[in-house]
């Protein structure tokens, strides 16, 4: 049965669904993959949801791991291993945001298993093949046709009780995805394509859902644009942002999503010096002659958290961050100094307007 999963992979990497209560039919796509023992993940603070989950499987629940933390630690990745072992499972269920996703990611590069997705958070990790973990304080990542799970679910239901803070910045965290995406060195039209669909999605329908959360209408709206902003980061390669993010993130422990919505803007005003033809699709969503400006005003009137100082980070961390960044750059259409880098992030600590 193994084999008619990897043979429908060929074909069709991904099965996607979107539609409220779409949850509930978790243990159907369970039995599609062949799978008869499920192994749910969770975070701690979702763990009554991962629960509910089990439930509905029935016969199909093999056990439940709720120790899901932020940054993927390669420990809590051994642990899961262990459990994973004691209870014989041969499919993960991954509900929650990018903590939980990116553990179900980890333990499935790890095993082969199969995984299912049920996203919480509008992140849009559920979609991409990367898994970014951290060890000793260092967060790496690397890309893997098994990473991405099989089976994503989409249930704009979860969402409309979803912190208006975190569907903000879990927001402007996939749409970073998509901003990058337009600039990369191995972009061509279709990824342009793409990118610029989940960048409108967010563009037109997020201000919706912070007004309103319950819209289910918006909330599936913001879901196509989290597949599309996420799945695009799988065709391309990363910059100056996710790397930032990375280096903020792994080494600091900064949350991840917050960090992605602080640093975008600047990073885009940054690029946006060497690539703003590529970046104009922005400018044209929200008005402005520059992109990375123009999301730094949009961040602003979503109410956005808006400097680093505010997430914990200490003014004298910031030269260890740029020699982090530096080090070992991605590869990025504006020349990295860091010179450079240290007055970007100085901007993001302070919370000011990104540097022209």
């Amino acid at each position: 049965m193994k084999q008619a999963i990897s043979m429908k992979a060929e074909s069709e990497p991904i099965r996607v669904k979107f539609g409220a209560g779409i949850r509930l039919t978790v243990a159907n796509e369970v039995e599609w993959l062949g799978a008869s023992r499920a192994m749910v993940l969770s975070t701690p603070e979702q763990s009554r949801m991962a629960m509910h989950i089990a439930e509905r499987l029935g016969h199909l629940a093999a056990g439940v791991f709720t120790k899901a933390a932020m940054h993927t630690p390669v420990a809590v990745t051994e642990e899961a291993l262990l459990h994973l072992k004691v209870c014989k499972a041969n499919c993960l269920i991954s509900i929650g945001g990018g903590s939980t996703i990116g553990l179900g990611k980890a333990i499935a590069y790890r095993t082969g298993l199969p995984q299912i997705a049920v996203p919480t958070t509008y992140s849009g990790s559920e979609a991409t093949p990367i898994l970014g973990q951290t060890n000793k304080g260092i967060k790496t990542t690397l890309s893997d046709p098994k990473i991405l799970p099989d089976v994503i679910l989409y249930d704009p239901e979860l969402f409309t009780t979803l912190p208006t803070k975190m569907a903000i910045s879990s927001g402007l965290n996939a749409m970073a995805h998509a901003a990058e995406a337009l600039y990369a060195q191995n972009r061509n039209s279709a990824s342009d394509a793409i990118a610029i669909e989940g960048l409108e999605a967010f563009v037109t329908s997020l201000p919706k859902v912070i007004a309103k959360p319950t819209d289910l209408m918006a909330c599936e709206k913001t879901l196509h644009g989290a597949y599309a902003c996420g799945s695009v980061l799988g065709k391309v390669g990363m910059g100056l942002h996710h790397k930032l993010c990375h280096t903020l993130g792994g080494s600091f422990n900064l949350p991840h999503a917050d960090t992605h919505a602080i640093i975008l803007p600047h990073v885009i005003t940054y690029n946006a010096r060497s690539a703003a033809a590529q970046l104009l699709p922005i400018c044209e969503m929200l008005g402005g002659s520059n992109a990375g400006l123009a999301l730094h005003s949009f961040s602003k009137l979503l109410g956005a958290p808006m400097a680093l100082r505010d997430l914990g980070l200490k003014e004298e961390d910031l030269d260890r961050a740029t020699l982090l960044t530096t080090s070992q750059p991605y590869p990025n259409p504006h020349p990295i100094t860091s010179s450079d880098i240290r007055a970007l992030l100085g901007a993001a600590w302070e919370g000011n307007t990104p540097i022209i």
